[in-house]
């Protein structure tokens, strides 16, 4: 089927993120997979992400959560400066796609991070109709956030294609029927967009 719409994680894909070996230090974890594993699988990082909870009460559940050696104070202060702004071309690539296209993100993000990351108004700009966990109350890779995107898009959701930098992620999205690739970085994405005729 026809691909009718493209749309991009952001942090690791569109944007730089600083907080993945930050994270593994706050919790005696060196491998990534087992790092994003457990982000992923959090209760806190899942309440807060889908905006059932404030910065406060994410920040004390985490230091509860993985018993934290920090206040968390000091664990939100840091959480705030993991995203370090758009990767080079990032907004170049955004807007090269084929303009036939519905082109979009989807990220798991919070009210934190969206609004008060290094240049928001650069990224707010990028897409239109962002989809943003904390907003619709959904989070990948759970089936019922892209099953909500492809209802609000109205496509099948063989006609959607994913780029995200998380392998659960990608699973996820293939669960539900979308078409979805791994990628790390803006090159990475390029690449694969221009093999699949997407990029004009």
């Amino acid at each position: 089927m026809q691909t009718k719409a493209v749309l991009f994680d952001l942090g690791g894909v569109l944007i730089k993120l600083g907080g993945v070996g930050q994270l593994g230090q706050f919790i005696g974890v060196t491998d990534e997979a087992e790092i994003w594993r457990r982000w992923l699988t959090s209760d806190w990082v899942r309440r807060y992400e889908r905006g059932f909870c404030t910065r406060t009460e994410f920040a004390h559940g985490m230091v509860e959560e993985h018993g934290l050696a920090m206040s968390p104070q000091s664990f939100l202060q840091a959480f705030g400066r993991w995203p370090l702004g758009l990767l080079p071309g990032a907004e170049d690539l955004v807007r090269s796609i084929d303009s036939g296209l519905f082109v979009s993100c989807l990220s798991n993000t919070n009210e934190f991070h969206w609004t008060e990351q290094k240049g928001a108004d650069r990224v707010h700009r990028l897409f239109s109709r962002p989809f943003l966990s904390h907003v619709i109350g959904l989070v990948k890779p759970d089936r019922e956030i892209f099953d909500f995107v492809a209802r609000e898009i109205e496509c099948e959701p063989s006609e959607i294609f994913f780029l995200d930098d998380n392998v659960i992620n990608i699973e996820g999205a293939r669960r539900a029927g979308w078409e979805a690739e791994c990628a790390v970085g803006v090159e990475e994405s390029q690449r694969i967009l221009r093999q699949r005729g997407m990029v004009v």
